[in-house]
């Protein structure tokens, strides 16, 4: 196991150095320029060309992400063109929120889903089992502004039950109530689509546990319903179950973008927003190495997880 992760680690590398590559000449491409922030209406062409100068724009753009890059390996992602901040410190004051946001999603998704999957597989082909497959498509369909625009109107406009958005309450000192309320909303945005995708897989890896003859093995020895599904079927459907898992990360951060922006919730996904607003190239840079190297973990931990579920997976 050990000299199998050194390797993933090692190919990893050039696979997020050919990330950021393809990441820097789609942002420096894009219309416009981060010299835009600082010229008025009247601005000279030869304001751009000072401006652009001084932000190292005038450069070549292989050199441009050259230099990003030798800075990157000294643990330094640049400055912000918006508010010349630190791309670093930028980073760090909203991945808290994001993670919070993301987890807390994650789990209430699969604490819906796999007992959900299960009961939809123990009773295949019944209006319960219709009724939970229709569910999760829906689930899956719904876009995730949509969702949200509909459960700001219906539960923070109309019924007043929740806060339309943002982390805490200005003025209450935001306490841990206060931001459970904050995070009901959005948390079932992200969580809908993640539920509803893992839904589906439960129920056919179950589906198709049941039908395995271990099973019918441990039925004719007289087991009873929740020993066979817990001890038998369980473990073996959740073997392909795992894959979905690495997927649903990187679900989840596109959607935390959309989700983050519609309920201002100051995460990496709201800073994104702005960055592209403002052109904010190392920022966006920044953001993508994040998402790149956390979809390259939740790979890795994927891998893990298979030896762990299933024991005749080993890596040498």
């Amino acid at each position: 196991m050990g000299s199998y992760l050194i390797r993933r680690l090692l190919i990893g590398i050039p696979v997020l150095i050919g990330v950021t590559l393809i990441n820097f000449l789609i942002i420096n491409l894009a219309p416009g320029s981060p010299a835009d922030l600082y010229l008025t209406p009247t601005s000279t062409s030869a304001d751009v060309a000072r401006v652009e100068a001084e932000l190292g724009l005038d450069q070549p753009i292989f050199v441009q992400y050259f230099h990003w890059l030798t800075r990157l390996f000294h643990g330094d992602l640049g400055v912000s063109f918006q508010n010349r901040a630190p791309v670093t410190e930028l980073i760090g004051e909203r991945l808290g929120p994001t993670l919070l946001l993301m987890g807390t999603s994650l789990v209430i998704a699969y604490l819906v889903a796999i007992p959900i999957g299960i009961l939809a597989a123990r009773k295949k082909n019944s209006a319960t089992d219709y009724s939970v497959v229709g569910a999760s498509f829906l689930g899956i369909s719904v876009p995730h502004f949509f969702l949200g625009l509909v459960l700001i109107y219906v539960f923070a406009l109309e019924l007043g039950w929740l806060p339309t958005g943002n982390m805490i309450t200005l003025g209450r000192g935001g306490g841990f109530a206060d931001r459970v309320n904050h995070l009901i909303l959005p948390v079932a945005v992200l969580a809908t689509a993640t539920a509803a995708n893992m839904t589906r897989y439960v129920r056919s890896s179950m589906i198709d546990a049941f039908g395995q003859d271990y099973i019918r093995t441990a039925k004719a020895k007289g087991l009873g319903r929740s020993v066979i599904t817990s001890k038998h079927a369980l473990r073996n459907a959740l073997i392909p179950v795992v894959t979905v898992i690495g997927v649903d990360l990187s679900a989840l951060i596109g959607g935390a973008i959309v989700t983050e922006q519609i309920f201002q919730w100051p995460g990496i996904g709201l800073l994104t927003i702005q960055s592209i607003g403002a052109r904010d190239y190392a920022v966006l840079m920044g953001i993508n190495l994040i998402a790149a190297i956390a979809v390259f973990g939740a790979n890795l931990l994927t891998d893990i997880a298979y030896a762990v579920v299933d024991p005749r997976v080993t890596y040498a």
